[in-house]
């Protein structure tokens, strides 16, 4: 599977350059901050069935700049930084934006999506994006299963053993991609999020 995720990634990067154009991807820090921006990251540990059944259906979903990917030990995580925002999570009040983008091509037919400015908003309780060329966010992963919310210091930080598609989220990719694959409540894999105020 770790192999899969390494072609994926590997083609992948190549359809960003290719059909999209997003080689590079500027995403816009959402604070104007006096001092110091907030700091932290959200960090997507995938689920190695989902890798597989997006292979199978010919799906490729790739992390866009600056959001970051990573390989080892056959664990494939992807890690996007924390870029503005104003959250108490403990409180469930607030966003959180993240830098990067999530891009996905359905290599069946050269259909294709890419989102940016990801939100996560505390009290919706849910990852949402904007994709390219509109306006309006879509939600896109629900953080599920166990989850727990704590603070350590002035960090903040959410841990979910499930990270889920949206219901919203599947309606969207499916008419976007032309599939039937997605579905509301399906896993993509577990979730561990930590925010740093800025000051």
């Amino acid at each position: 599977m770790a192999r899969i995720g390494a072609r994926l990634a590997a083609t992948g990067a190549a359809v960003v350059l290719g059909i999209t154009g997003f080689s590079s991807v500027a995403v816009a820090d959402s604070t104007v901050a006096a001092t110091t921006a907030p700091t932290g990251s959200a960090v997507i540990t995938v689920d190695q069935q989902f890798l597989a059944g997006t292979a199978l259906n010919g799906i490729i979903v790739v992390p866009l700049p600056s959001a970051t990917a990573d390989d080892t030990d056959n664990v494939l995580t992807t890690t996007f930084p924390v870029t503005g925002g104003v959250a108490n999570i403990p409180a469930f009040n607030g966003h959180v934006q993240f830098g990067g983008g999530l891009l996905f091509v359905n290599l069946d037919n050269g259909k294709n999506v890419a989102f940016k400015q990801l939100d996560f908003g505390v009290r919706a309780w849910n990852i949402s994006a904007v994709p390219a060329g509109g306006t309006a966010p879509v939600a896109l992963l629900d953080p599920r299963g166990y989850t727990q919310r704590g603070v350590t210091g002035t960090t903040q930080t959410v841990s979910a053993t499930s990270l889920q598609v949206d219901a919203a989220g599947a309606q969207y990719l499916d008419s976007a991609l032309g599939t039937t694959y997605f579905t509301g409540g399906q896993s993509v894999g577990s979730l561990a999020l930590s925010y740093t105020p800025g000051s």
